[in-house]
């Protein structure tokens, strides 16, 4: 079970910070991704981090503004969220991809059916 927490109401350039911690198992040896989904649209792929944080990948939304990382010790995948935006505002979660690896093609991380495993979201809204 993964669950994440951390949202909240923010004023655009305000900065949060997501966790998403894993019960009942370790996830320390999957990638880890970050989507959203905002009201009427469809899951939008955020971030994703290789089980070692070796490589991290990013949407180009989000790029320069946001870092993942994780701490397989203590079974958490965080997104911190700078200089945040009225285009931010979404449903938050994050999610396991069992089948990526080191080496492979960075667009696979953005498909979010090749993640199984998801988090109850966290609401993040963005006032401007």
């Amino acid at each position: 079970q993964l669950q994440a927490c951390g949202g909240g109401l923010v004023q655009a350039g305000s900065s949060l910070r997501l966790s998403c911690a894993a019960f009942g198992r370790a996830f320390s040896d999957h990638t880890m991704g970050w989507f959203r989904q905002a009201p009427g649209n469809e899951r939008e792929f955020v971030a994703a981090i290789s089980w070692n944080a070796a490589l991290t990948h990013y949407a180009d939304s989000v790029k320069g503004r946001f870092t993942i990382s994780r701490d397989n010790a203590k079974n958490t995948v965080y997104l911190q969220m700078n200089d945040l935006k009225s285009e931010d505002t979404a449903v938050y979660h994050c999610a396991t991809n069992p089948v990526w690896s080191l080496g492979g093609k960075l667009g696979r991380l953005e498909i979010p059916d090749d993640y199984d495993y998801w988090g109850h979201g966290t609401q993040v809204t963005v006032s401007s």
